[in-house]
């Protein structure tokens, strides 16, 4: 039976569908999760994917950490699913205080939308298992408020702990300390701006880098 991955749509997500074939794409079955979700449907990993949440209204991520399925998906989060979140995704992990840290206006002020280099600076995560350490990714990026901020102390211990997931090669939108993406303590979750989803083949996008993402939650629902 192949592993079954809920991907959340809250009013205004722009890229369920996009992470619903990137989850087919490797042989799993994606399973649509509607924001009032009182239930996550027994799925093996959860993607929250990009848009514009609620239309972004008080900032990104704040109103859809509300949701219903948000409340599952944190519970289930503390027991050990994998769960990744993709740029909007990533701003509602860290509204729903599962990822630390905050994405702010980008420092240019402007909405950057480009192909972007990443280096995997983690693989011992649920999300990156499959590539190499220090593996450079060509993903795309489309964001307004895409600059990862956090305290000194919380920076500090991301990197002691080996919690910097992706970085920046050219860092386009100001983030500190070039981070494009973090996990949690235990590795289960993971946050990027980027968008692996739209990197799963060279027809559609600027390369298939993403595919290693979706391939190593298969193998961490498979070793659980």
């Amino acid at each position: 039976m192949s592993a079954r991955v809920g991907v959340i749509t809250f009013p205004g997500t722009l890229d369920d569908v996009d992470a619903a074939r990137a989850v087919r794409f490797v042989g799993a079955e994606p399973v649509s999760l509607w924001h009032a979700d009182a239930d996550l449907k027994g799925v093996d990993a959860v993607v929250v994917p990009g848009g514009f949440s609620y239309g972004d209204y008080l900032r990104a991520g704040a109103i859809a950490r509300f949701a219903p399925v948000m409340g599952e998906v944190v519970a289930a989060a503390g027991r050990g699913l994998p769960v990744l979140g993709i740029c909007n995704g990533f701003q509602v992990l860290c509204e729903a205080g599962l990822l630390p840290g905050a994405l702010t206006r980008n420092a240019g002020l402007h909405f950057v939308c480009r192909d972007v280099w990443l280096r995997v600076t983690s693989n011992t995560t649920a999300w990156t298992s499959r590539f190499d350490a220090d593996a450079d990714l060509l993903v795309p990026l489309k964001s307004g408020e895409g600059r990862y901020v956090a305290s000194e102390a919380v920076l500090d211990e991301l990197e002691g702990e080996g919690r910097v997931v992706f970085r920046y090669l050219d860092n386009v939108n100001g983030s500190l300390r070039d981070i494009a993406g973090i996990s949690s303590a235990d590795g289960r979750v993971v946050g990027l701006m980027p968008h692996p989803e739209h990197a799963i083949e060279a027809l559609t996008g600027p390369s298939d880098d993403g595919l290693g993402l979706f391939y190593s939650a298969l193998d961490a629902v498979l070793a659980a």
